[in-house]
């Protein structure tokens, strides 16, 4: 399944500016580059609306998620800048974001959204980074990245991003090496900075090949529930992170994909 660059048409064609006025554009700014798929809108009550993946390569050979195709840069609308202007981070040719799409979320709670990806290194493999608006509000910064695994063709699965301890800080959670290491990680930013504090082995999210990552982040009222599956995917598994900074795994049942999708919707 390639993931080829054509144009992405899930919008109406408006972007917003300042000051709540509404500006329409002749087209949506990803149109004609968005990599298939990769397009991601909404995250905040302000800054940026939406953000896709642009410039699909092959430099980086490793097409864990079913092909050879990866993004060599990140786009984003910035709906606070005039004329719908577009904000762009085109990586170096040692690097490429190797991931689906971008993931929004408010994770300093200022109303506005930062972008959530995995980026790799063709000799150090992958790290999550997380990119947000410049201060001028005219284009996307570099706010904060996790230590890249540190081999080349190793790769992270994120799981999502919540107040996962309800501490009212923000947590990122991804599977470091899901068809190796199989370890959850769950990282916690403050002040644009990410400090890992909780790691439990055993659970993945992801096999080599598929265009897709399974399970997710789930609150069906008890709060902030991570769902993945075992390390040999016969099991599904609900994971807590309790105040302490513990990890707490609970077992859901047999693992299918159907019943994974059940609970991220809360029906099992």
């Amino acid at each position: 399944m390639f993931r080829l660059a054509r144009a992405a048409t899930l919008a109406a064609g408006l972007c917003l500016a300042g000051a709540g006025t509404t500006l329409a554009c002749e087209q949506p700014p990803w149109t004609g580059t968005a990599i298939e798929g990769s397009l991601t809108q909404g995250g905040g009550t302000s800054g940026i609306a939406a953000a896709w993946f642009e410039e699909p390569t092959t430099r980086y050979a490793h097409g864990v998620l079913g092909d050879a195709i990866e993004a060599g840069t990140l786009a984003a609308q910035l709906d606070n800048a005039p004329n719908c202007v577009t904000g762009r981070v085109t990586l170096p040719q040692a690097e490429v974001f190797e991931d689906l799409a971008p993931r929004l979320a408010d994770l300093d709670g200022d109303g506005r959204a930062e972008i959530i990806v995995v980026q790799s290194h063709r000799d150090l493999g992958a790290r999550l980074a997380v990119y947000g608006l410049a201060p001028d509000g005219q284009g996307l910064r570099l706010l904060a990245a996790t230590p890249n695994i540190g081999r080349t063709n190793r790769w992270l699965a994120p799981v999502g991003a919540a107040d996962l301890d309800g501490d009212g800080y923000m947590e990122i959670a991804y599977v470091d090496r899901p068809h190796l290491a199989r370890t959850l990680r769950v990282w916690r930013y403050v002040d644009g900075t990410l400090t890992e504090i909780a790691a439990a082995s055993g659970l993945t999210n992801h096999r080599i090949g598929e265009a897709f990552i399974t399970g997710g982040i789930r609150d069906c009222g008890a709060g902030p529930e991570i769902i993945t599956a075992d390390a040999d995917w016969s099991r599904l598994v609900a994971t807590r992170l309790a105040p302490d900074a513990t990890l707490h795994a609970r077992d859901l049942g047999p693992f299918t994909r159907a019943a994974a999708r059940a609970a991220l919707a809360c029906a099992n």
